[in-house]
């Protein structure tokens, strides 16, 4: 083969091979756009499904905050006797009870607002026992003592109720 053949066979495959490249290139593009739309669709698709389940996870959490709070708390959950300790381990044990019940809900939820509503519950059942060791004579005195102990300052519900409502107003 003469140098001139070989240049012709040359300039006959360069289109050949750039019109290929240029085609493999258009349908990769396309298959990564087609690949992103499936995909944007089965999320959307998905999301659907599942923000009803967490909205009402958000609100059973919602529930349980509202429920642990010191003032409905203390108004909800009498004493049964004048025994102060025994007023302190039944409402600490009413906080982790509505905890329990609601333990499976942190899998609809963000790490930071689970751990939040954690640190709301501890926050809360540290006040009781803050509460607890006031020298308080009877139930009726420590339920006073711990109404008065969140009078001055927000209570931990309310701030992770805060965080809550933030974070359902991130979903839409």
């Amino acid at each position: 083969m003469s140098g001139d053949q070989i240049f012709q066979l040359f300039a006959y495959l360069l289109p050949s091979v750039v019109t290929g490249a240029i085609a493999f290139y258009f349908f990769r593009m396309h298959t990564n756009n087609e690949e992103g739309r499936r995909r944007f669709l089965l999320h959307k698709d998905s999301q659907k499904d599942t923000l009803p389940v967490r909205l009402q996870a958000y609100e059973r959490m919602v529930l349980f905050l509202e429920r642990i709070a010191i003032n409905n708390l203390v108004v909800r959950v009498a004493p049964q006797g004048q025994d102060k300790a025994k007023y302190e381990n039944l409402l600490i044990k009413q906080v982790e009870n509505e905890f329990d019940h609601n333990l499976s809900q942190q899998i609809y939820m963000t790490d930071e607002c689970w751990n939040i509503i954690k640190a709301a519950k501890s926050a809360t059942i540290q006040i009781i026992r803050s509460a607890g060791m006031s020298e308080a004579d009877s139930a009726d005195k420590l339920r006073e003592d711990i109404l008065n102990q969140t009078m001055e300052k927000q209570s931990p519900s309310a701030t992770a109720l805060s965080f809550v409502k933030k974070e359902i107003g991130e979903l839409w």
